[in-house]
């Protein structure tokens, strides 16, 4: 198995679902728990992916119970809105050639709102003294919980946050 983005694109899908549930879209107890829930969500496993676990010798002679009874998407998220569902839905195709590209979701159509505060900040866009005279030009702000008294802090003296973050160069293995 290849690690690409794809990998990614289902790791978006399943921390969206989070942040529109407050919980673990899966929270299986092990892994085969794990996959026993994706199934009963998603459906069967592609091929690839069965002779993956068919073969892996951690899971010899274990087996993924079929579900009795379905839970898609939909049903797990009967008040989410179209495009959010579409959203969640190309991020979570089981098989990973089949999901949407980073493109496609930067694309969809549940960030058009985004898009359309963003076009119109071109036009009608508030100086920083502007923002920190009267914050309620940041879009969305008026909806954000405020601490009592708080305001917008001026940045921080960012030397002092960044010390040697040059010298570091992280290196993952690949997968």
């Amino acid at each position: 198995m290849q690690y690409g983005p794809p990998v990614d694109v289902w790791a978006i899908g399943c921390v969206f679902a989070e942040l529109l549930s407050g919980v673990p879209l899966w929270p299986g107890k092990s892994d085969v728990d794990q996959l026993y829930l994706i199934r009963k969500t998603l459906g069967d496993l592609i091929p690839r992916h069965q002779q993956v676990f068919s073969t892996n010798q951690y899971f010899s002679g274990v087996k993924i119970p079929d579900p009795e009874d379905m839970e898609p998407l939909e049903l797990k998220f009967p008040n989410i809105s179209y495009p959010a569902l579409g959203l969640l839905k190309g991020c979570l195709h089981m098989d990973p050639a089949a999901r949407l590209t980073c493109e496609q979701l930067l694309q969809h159509p549940y960030f058009d709102s985004i898009r359309e505060i963003r076009d119109l900040a071109k036009y009608d866009k508030p100086t920083r003294k502007t923002l920190r005279q009267n914050p309620k030009h940041l879009p969305g702000f008026q909806n954000l919980p405020q601490l009592t008294g708080s305001s917008i802090l001026p940045a921080l003296d960012n030397k002092k946050y960044y010390y040697n973050t040059k010298k570091l160069n992280y290196h993952f293995p690949n997968i």
